[in-house]
Order: structure tokens, then C-alpha cells, then sequence
């Protein structure tokens, strides 16, 4: 019961209602076991009594098979249904609670080979990737990919680009030489043969093998630090709640590196708390002390926020400072500057109301009244109802995609 208790208070609503009447089923449980001691202590006795016809008692044992243990207990013989009724209510509730605690085991490698795709790179193009980046090439690349938290050595990622853009440009090859014989519309059939000029078509798509490839290498070059942009997003929106929670329990006057400890294993916050493990690695690992660790991992963080914080809390440390007050100060600023980033949102969210309405909704009615007006008129515009009708439908549904997208990268996640 004392086990239960206590975790109400760090449970959802819904196992809060299971806590509560397992409590109170086990409680009931109590007072049936203390109802059969009067019972029990009338048959104690220093003197063994010998048997007789015309003893009767009220009690009963009862033995009742659980999941993990056996229960066997004396008790009145009219509280023998009660009783296993409430043992069986709260045999039910407590699996239950079992059954909704079970949760998956965190999985942490820290070191891993590589395998597949990047190993292939690695056979292939590593000398070449080491040699570029001693040339100062991809120099700047490093600190992305760490801010990124991608676990790759420089020299691996780099050999994986230049793999992807020779298959690229390999794939690039075959398809120039399939529009140099074949058309693609929008119209039935959607692949046709293309019957004009074999020079002319070449001039027009010979762009590709060098597009395609240039594209690919582009879009590797700056994925690790679109993903650094994401991170730091993440954190950023995180950060309010997790100061003050910082705050709280710097309150009880606990170590300081306990706090990030706290952080680091909760769940609450997720892109947070893998830079709280970058500290604790830090100390844990390479035993540095607590401004240290702190001081190095403010250099490595994606969040520009973060690394603030790491900074200042490191001086305040360093210099004797409370850190309750740093976290109450720190925790006002990140939540006017929520309050800030929401206000925006809402105001861009509802600029984009207008654009939606203006552009999604107006826009296609006018363009099928002047295509109405067109075809009564009888003017030919090259195009059938049929292909018009299509066109406009794959515009509007376009549209609709790239609005969602754009909210959906400026929604907050709280």
C-alpha cells in the first residue's frame, strides 16, 4: 500500500483511478484479517486443550493460488467470499498496473561499425574523403555533423557523398538517354515516343548529368546542418519546461550534477536530455568536473539556447553563485521568449488563413469562370475539359500540401 501511495503522485490520471482502488481493495483486505484476531487469540493458550465434540469455531483458512505467491490465512468463516472477492479484485488491478508500467528498455551503442551502404562508401571512397578533407575541404562539415548527433566520422560521411553522387550521376546517364527516345506529359498516354529531333531533345536535357549529381551532392553537403536547425528547434521548445524543472529541484539544495542526472533519465524531454548525457559523459567517463563538462558541451550543442545556458550556469558554479536564482532567471527569460515565439505563430498561422483563402479557394472558382467563358466563346486554348480539369485539381492539391508543410515546420511541438 505505502509502494502505491507513493506513486500516485508521478502517475497519469487514468493509473491514478487503478492505484486508488487497489489501495482501497487492499485496505479492505486489512480490516477483514483484523476482524478474524479476536477469533485467534481466544484459541491461544498455554495449556493444549483436549478435543472435544462440542467445540465449534468461526474461522476458516484460506488458501488462494496468486500469480507469483500463494496466500494462506485464518480468518472468520463469514468473511470468507468477502475476502476473496476483494483478493480477487485486487489480483486484477495490480496485473493491470504491472501491465501498463511495463515499458521498452532503453537500448543505448555508443560505438557502432559501419555496415551496409556506409561501408561500401568507406571500401571505396575513404582514401579519397581523407584526402580531400586534409586538403581543408569539408573542414566545416565536422562541427555540423556533431551538432547534429550523427554518428558518423567525418571521413565515412564525406565517402558517402561521393558515392551517392556517382550513383547519382551513373543514374543521371540512363535518364537523359530515356527522354532522348520517349516524351512525358500530362495527358493520355503519359509516356509516349518522342519523334522530333535527336539533337535538339539531347540539347535540352544533356542539363541533367551534371544537374542531378550537382543536386544530390548539395542536398548531402547541407543535411547535417538542416538537422542541427531541427534539433536545436526541439530543444529550443523544451527548454522553459525542463529549467524549471532544473529550478525545482535545485531548490532542495541538491548536488549540482544530480540535477542534470534527474533531467538526463527522464523521458519528458527527449531531444533534451541526450545533451544532459553529453555532460554526464563528460564526468562520468572522461572525469572532468562539472564546469568543465559543461564548458566543453556548450561548444557542441546544436541549441544556441542551450549553449547560453550551459555557459552562464558554468560561472555561476565557478563563482559561488545560487543556482535556484540563475534558474529562476534563466526559466523567466525562456518563457517570455515562448510566449513570444507562440504570439508569432498564431499571428503567421492567421496571415496564412488569408493566403489560403485568397489564393486556394477564390482563386480556382475565378479561373473555372473564365474557363466557362472561354469555351462558350469558343476560343481554343489547347488544352481539353478533361486536361483543364486535372490541372486545376493537381494545382489545388499541390497547394494544399505545401500550406500543410509550411505549418507544420513553423507549428511548435507544445
Amino acid at each position: 500500500i505505502s509502494n502505491y501511495i507513493s506513486r500516485l503522485d508521478f502517475s497519469n490520471p487514468e493509473e491514478r483511478k487503478i492505484l486508488s482502488a487497489t489501495i482501497d481493495s487492499l485496505k479492505r483486505n486489512i480490516k477483514i484479517l483484523n476482524n478474524s484476531i479476536p477469533d485467534l487469540l481466544k484459541n491461544i493458550s498455554l495449556v493444549k486443550k483436549l478435543p472435544a465434540k462440542s467445540d465449534k469455531t468461526n474461522l476458516e483458512k484460506v488458501s488462494y493460488n496468486r500469480s507469483q505467491s500463494d496466500v494462506e490465512v485464518t480468518i472468520a468463516a463469514k468473511d470468507r467470499e468477502k475476502f476473496l472477492k476483494e483478493l480477487s479484485i485486487s489480483e486484477n488491478l495490480i496485473r493491470k498496473l504491472k501491465s501498463k508500467s511495463k515499458e521498452k528498455k532503453e537500448e543505448f551503442q555508443e560505438f557502432k561499425a559501419a555496415r551496409g551502404y556506409l561501408k561500401f562508401a568507406n571500401k571505396i571512397f575513404l582514401r579519397k574523403a581523407i584526402e580531400y578533407i586534409n586538403k581543408g575541404y569539408f573542414r566545416s562539415m565536422s562541427v555540423q555533423i556533431k551538432k547534429a548527433n550523427i554518428d558518423v566520422l567525418l571521413e565515412s560521411y564525406v565517402a558517402m557523398i561521393l558515392l551517392t553522387s556517382v550513383i547519382s550521376f551513373i543514374g543521371s546517364i540512363f535518364l537523359v538517354i530515356f527522354l532522348l527516345f520517349f516524351n512525358i506529359s500530362l495527358a493520355w498516354p503519359i509516356i509516349s515516343f518522342y519523334e522530333g529531333s535527336i539533337g535538339l531533345r539531347l540539347a535540352k536535357v544533356i542539363v541533367l548529368i551534371i544537374a542531378v549529381p550537382a543536386a544530390t551532392f548539395f542536398m548531402l553537403y547541407i543535411y547535417p546542418s538542416t538537422e542541427r536547425s531541427s534539433i536545436s528547434r526541439r530543444i529550443d521548445q523544451e527548454l522553459p519546461f525542463a529549467v524549471i524543472h532544473m529550478s525545482a529541484i535545485s531548490g532542495s539544495g541538491i548536488e549540482p550534477s544530480e540535477i542534470f542526472k534527474i533531467i538526463g533519465l527522464s523521458r519528458e524531454y527527449p531531444a533534451l536530455r541526450r545533451e544532459i548525457r553529453k555532460v554526464l559523459n563528460q564526468i562520468n567517463l572522461y572525469g572532468y568536473d562539472l564546469v568543465t563538462a559543461l564548458n566543453n558541451v556548450s561548444k557542441s550543442t546544436p541549441s544556441q539556447k542551450l549553449s547560453e545556458l550551459f555557459g552562464g550556469l558554468s560561472t555561476t558554479i565557478y563563482s559561488g553563485g545560487s543556482l535556484q536564482t540563475f534558474f529562476e532567471k534563466r526559466a523567466e527569460t525562456l518563457l517570455i521568449s515562448y510566449r513570444l515565439e507562440r504570439e508569432k505563430f498564431t499571428k503567421v498561422a492567421e496571415t496564412f488563413m488569408d493566403i489560403y483563402i485568397s489564393v486556394v479557394i477564390a482563386a480556382p472558382m475565378i479561373l473555372m469562370l473564365l474557363l466557362i467563358m472561354i469555351s462558350v466563346s469558343g476560343i481554343s486554348v489547347g488544352f481539353g475539359p478533361g486536361q483543364i480539369s486535372l490541372l486545376i485539381i493537381l494545382v489545388i492539391s499541390l497547394m494544399n500540401i505545401l500550406f500543410l508543410a509550411f505549418l507544420h515546420v513553423k507549428q511548435p511541438s507544445y
